[in-house]
C-alpha cells in the first residue's frame, strides 16, 4: 500500500506566476512560483499561502530625458474566487480582518491570498505593496502572512501536516501555532517542542547583515508576539528578534538553496544553538514556463537547434524593438543581463574598463541587453540602473535597457541571448535561477563561480567560469580580478568561439541543455523537499 504523503502548506510573501498577476518582486517569488507549478504536476498535496498585493512591487519607468521614477497602479483580478472566509488578526490594539481569495488555476496546489484593503478595517493599506513602507508595515504584513495565514486554514478546514517558511517572513505563523498548543493546555515549552515537529525553513539571504531583525519592543506594540513575553521571544529569536534565526529554531530542519549556499550558511548560523539542521536543496525552474518548446528536444542535428536558437533570438530582437526602438543584429553577439539592480550583482561591472569592449560594441560585434529594477529605496541600485540606460544612449545600436524589468522581459532573454552573463561579489548569489532557464533554453553561461553554477559549471565545455573561486579581501579589489577576469573571458575565450569556432559553440550549446535539464527541473526539486524536508 503506497504510503500517504504529508499535506504541507507553503507560506512566502510574493509569488511569480505569471505575469499578469503582479504579486510579485523578484527570483524568490519566481521560485515559489515554479515550487506550486512543480507540485501540481507532480500530484503533490501542496497549498501556498500567500497575500494579494494592491499595487504589487513597483513599475520602474526611464523617461525620454534618461531619468528614473517608481510608479504604482492600482490592479484588480477577475479570476480570484471569494472563499467568502475572514480571518481576524489583531494589528497595534486594533481588529484588522483579512479576506481570503483563492487562486484556483493550480489544480492540486491551490493558493490562499490574504487581503486587509476591504470595507470596515482602520487599516485597508497593509496588503497594498510588496515590500513598501518601513519597520512597522513590515510587521504588520508579517503578521497577515503568518498569524493571518494559518487562521485561514483553519476557517477553510484545511489538514496541515507540515508547515513550510519560505525566507522569515513568515515566522510569525510559528508563534501563532504554539500559540493554538498553549491554548490547548500545553506548556510554551512542550508546545514549542511540538511545533518545531511540522516546520521547515528554506533560507535564502548568505549575508549575516541582510537577514531581517525587528526589536521585540517594535514586535510586542504591533501585537506580533501573541502575548508571548520578553524572554521566551529573544528564546526564539534573540534579543533583537532574528527573523531567519526565529525561523531555524522554531524548525525541524532548514534548507539552504545550492551547495556553495549550504556551506556559507552553516559557517554564518555556526553560533545560533538549538537551531536546525541546515541541508542543501539546490533550486530549479518549471521548464514549462521558461523553456522555449523548439528547445526542449534531445538534438541529434546541431544545425537543427541551431535554426531554433535563431529563430527565438529573432522573436526576442523584434519584441526589443517594439520596446525600445532599437533593432539588433540577429547574426551578432548577444548578451543577456536581467536580474534585480541590487548592488552586489554588479550589473555594470562589464562597463568598469569601458575602453577593453568600446570597439566591439562600435563595430557592432558584442551586443547587450540589460534589464532590471532597483527597490524604491535603494539610491545605488537606481544609481547602476542609471548607469545601464547612459551606457545604452552612448551605444545605441548595441547597447539596450529595457525598463520595468518582469517575467515577461525574463523570459524573453533568458529564451532568445546567446550568453547569459552573471557576475555577482562572492559569496553572495545565495542560487540564482536565471542562468538555469537560459542554460535549458541553450543559451551559454559566462558566469562567477558562485551560487548554482558551481555545481554545473565545465569550464569551455557546457559555459563559461569568470576567474576562480578565491575570495579577496577587500570588495575593491574583488571588483577589480573579477572585471579583469570577465575581460579576459570575453575577449579572448567567448567571442572568438562565437565567430570563428561555430561547431564547437554548437556542441556546448547542446552540452548546456543536456546537463542541466534534468537536475535543475523543478520536479527534482519538489521531490527532495518531499525526501528530505517533509519526510516524518
Amino acid at each position: 500500500m503506497k504510503k500517504k504523503l504529508p499535506k504541507v502548506a507553503y507560506f512566502c510573501m510574493e509569488y511569480g506566476l505569471d505575469n499578469s498577476f503582479k504579486i510579485y518582486s523578484g527570483g524568490m517569488g519566481i521560485l515559489a512560483g515554479d515550487y506550486l507549478k512543480g507540485a501540481k504536476d507532480n500530484n503533490l498535496p501542496v497549498v501556498g499561502i500567500g497575500i494579494k498585493w494592491k499595487q504589487g512591487y513597483v513599475e520602474q519607468r526611464i523617461d525620454e530625458k534618461g531619468n528614473l521614477y517608481d510608479c504604482f497602479r492600482d490592479y484588480d483580478y477577475d479570476f480570484l474566487e471569494d472563499t467568502g472566509i475572514k480571518v481576524k488578526v489583531k494589528i497595534r490594539q486594533s481588529d484588522v480582518y483579512c479576506k481570503v481569495w483563492k487562486v484556483d488555476c493550480f489544480g492540486n496546489a491551490d493558493l490562499y491570498l490574504l487581503d486587509t484593503d476591504i470595507e470596515g478595517n482602520s487599516d485597508r493599506w497593509i496588503t497594498g505593496r510588496l515590500y513598501g513602507g518601513g519597520a512597522e508595515e513590515r510587521i504588520a504584513q508579517e503578521m497577515v502572512l503568518g498569524i493571518g495565514g494559518v487562521r485561514a486554514l483553519r476557517a477553510l478546514n484545511i489538514p496541515v501536516d507540515i508547515y513550510h517558511f519560505n525566507e522569515g517572513h513568515a515566522v510569525l505563523a510559528g508563534l501563532e501555532l504554539i500559540n493554538e498548543k498553549i491554548n490547548a493546555g500545553m506548556s510554551f515549552d512542550k508546545a514549542w517542542e511540538s511545533t518545531r515537529k511540522e516546520v521547515v525553513f528554506t533560507t535564502h539571504t548568505p549575508i549575516k547583515a541582510g537577514n531581517e531583525k525587528h526589536s521585540i519592543e517594535a514586535l510586542r506594540y504591533m501585537g506580533a508576539n501573541l502575548g508571548f513575553s520578553i524572554e521566551q521571544m529573544s528564546r526564539i529569536g534573540g534579543i533583537s528578534f532574528n527573523m531567519t534565526v526565529a525561523a531555524m529554531k522554531l524548525s525541524k530542519i532548514s534548507n539552504a538553496v545550492s551547495e556553495l549556499h549550504t556551506e556559507t550558511a552553516n559557517a554564518m548560523w555556526v553560533e545560533v544553538e538549538n537551531r536546525a539542521e541546515i541541508i542543501g536543496i539546490t533550486n530549479a525552474i518549471h521548464s514549462g514556463t521558461w523553456v522555449d518548446e523548439k528547445m526542449k528536444k534531445k538534438f541529434l542535428n546541431l544545425d537543427e537547434m541551431w535554426n531554433n536558437h535563431q529563430k527565438i533570438k529573432k522573436e526576442l530582437i523584434n519584441f526589443v524593438e517594439k520596446r525600445c526602438r532599437v533593432r539588433l543584429n540577429l547574426n551578432a553577439l548577444l548578451i543577456g543581463f536581467s536580474r534585480r539592480a541590487a548592488s552586489y550583482k554588479r550589473s555594470d561591472l562589464i562597463f568598469k574598463d569601458e575602453k577593453r569592449l568600446e570597439k566591439y560594441l562600435k563595430d557592432g560585434k558584442v551586443q547587450i541587453i540589460f534589464s532590471g529594477k532597483a527597490h524604491p529605496a535603494d539610491i545605488t541600485g537606481k544609481r547602476i540602473v542609471l548607469n545601464l540606460v547612459e551606457m545604452s544612449r552612448k551605444y545605441p545600436n548595441s547597447v539596450v535597457f529595457v525598463e520595468n524589468y518582469d517575467m515577461e522581459i525574463g523570459k524573453m532573454l533568458t529564451r532568445g541571448c546567446d550568453v547569459w552573463l552573471n557576475n555577482p561579489r562572492r559569496p553572495n548569489e545565495a542560487s540564482g535561477t536565471s542562468g538555469m532557464k537560459a542554460a535549458m533554453n541553450g543559451v551559454l553561461n559566462c558566469s562567477i563561480l558562485d551560487g548554482w553554477w558551481v555545481e554545473v559549471c565545465k569550464d569551455g565545455i557546457n559555459g563559461w567560469a569568470i576567474g576562480d573561486e578565491n575570495i579577496p579581501e577587500t570588495i575593491e579589489e574583488q571588483d577589480e580580478r573579477d572585471a579583469k577576469a570577465l575581460y579576459d573571458t570575453l575577449l579572448e575565450r567567448l567571442i572568438p568561439t562565437y565567430y570563428n569556432r561555430h561547431q564547437k559553440w554548437l556542441e556546448m550549446m547542446k552540452e548546456s541543455i543536456e546537463s542541466t535539464r534534468t537536475f535543475f527541473s523543478v520536479d527534482r526539486m519538489v521531490n527532495d523537499y518531499y525526501k528530505l524536508l517533509y519526510k516524518k
